[in-house]
């Protein structure tokens, strides 16, 4: 077992108020962690239909169903140079789990920093993070710690996958 990056959605802001640094080595600048958070939010929250109708009102193609070894009936992948912003998905969503504002457009995916980290040192964005939703340690999911992709564990309430969002979103409403 080895450390995995531990993110608290609950808190969890993009980086640019959160002022998480990230140092994924292909893009200075990038905004490796706002990436992940939105790979996140599509593998916890969407229901993962099965006739997709978010992917099919796409008017350019821009998301699609991905195959993973944890979500058999698929996530949300989302091409960055595709996606105009217009929201039809987000309409489209039966459900009303797809976010237009999750983030416009990511420029790279979080790597945990793997094969870059010395014995015992924490990535830079846990070690940048001002809001307390990162963390990095060896843990064991279960219990509120949902392992979402390898080595990336979400810390969820109740370790429901999608409720605690849309309870959130309800309590928002009233």
């Amino acid at each position: 077992m080895g450390a995995k990056l531990i993110v608290d959605l609950a808190k969890a802001r993009l980086q640019e108020e959160s002022h998480v640094r990230c140092s994924y080595k292909h893009h200075p600048q990038n905004k490796g962690f706002d990436a992940l958070l939105e790979m996140m939010r599509f593998a916890l929250i969407c229901r993962r239909c099965t006739s997709a109708p978010c992917v099919k009102a796409c008017p350019q193609g821009a998301l699609e169903k991905v195959t993973s070894d944890r979500h058999d009936a698929g996530i949300l992948k989302r091409a960055n140079m595709l996606c105009t912003g217009c929201g039809t998905c987000a309409i489209a969503c039966p459900f009303g789990t797809v976010y237009t504002d999750l983030i416009v457009f990511p420029s790279s995916v979080c790597d945990v920093c793997r094969g870059r980290l010395a014995p015992g040192e924490k990535p830079l964005c846990v070690r940048t993070c001002e809001d307390g939703s990162l963390d990095y340690a060896d843990v064991e999911p279960g219990g509120d710690l949902v392992e979402v992709f390898d080595g990336i564990v979400a810390k969820v309430a109740g370790g429901s996958t999608w409720e605690p969002f849309l309870r959130k979103a309800k309590e928002a409403v009233r």
